[in-house]
């Protein structure tokens, strides 16, 4: 049983959101997509992470990673064997392709591929323009000299 959500009431009270609520759409249309072949996603740092892919069977010309505007995509598809001499054929080797939405300054790192194992590194590097800043408080010169409390300069006479 699908259920689909409707978003339009968020839409009358928020701007700027417009990319989250595709997010939230795309999401629900892609559960009905096969999760094959099955994958995992693991954050190995604060600002890092690794997507790991089971492909067993693919070799490194029947994979492919594409990234396009925080859109990651790996298709794989296997090049034709001959299938004389199988008595059975288990391992799965049909084309799958698999999308990724990655967020904001999230780019790839670099991929590898072993023991049937499609590793993709993706590292979040937030410009220095919109990482946090300490911002110092001045003051103005004369009004702190106001602020002050008055010092006696001389003594008084008893």
């Amino acid at each position: 049983m699908a259920t689909s959500y409707d978003y339009a009431p968020l839409f009358r009270s928020s701007v700027g959101f417009d990319r989250v609520f595709n997010l939230l759409e795309n999401a629900q249309r892609a559960r009905s997509i096969s999760d094959w072949p099955p994958y995992d996603i693991v954050k190995t740092g604060d600002d890092s992470y690794r997507i790991s892919i089971a492909v067993a069977g693919f070799a490194q010309g029947d994979l492919d990673i594409t990234f396009q505007s925080n859109l990651l995509t790996v298709t794989g598809k296997k090049q034709e064997a001959s299938a004389k001499g199988y008595l059975h054929r288990g391992i799965a080797g049909r084309p799958f392709e698999h999308r990724f939405e990655l967020a904001d300054h999230v780019r790839v790192n670099g991929a590898n591929l072993q023991n049937g194992l499609l590793s993709i590194d993706l590292i979040r590097e937030i410009p220095e323009a919109l990482k946090p800043r300490r911002i110092d408080i001045q003051t103005d010169p004369a009004l702190a000299q106001k602020a002050a409390p008055a010092q006696i300069d001389a003594q008084k006479a008893a």
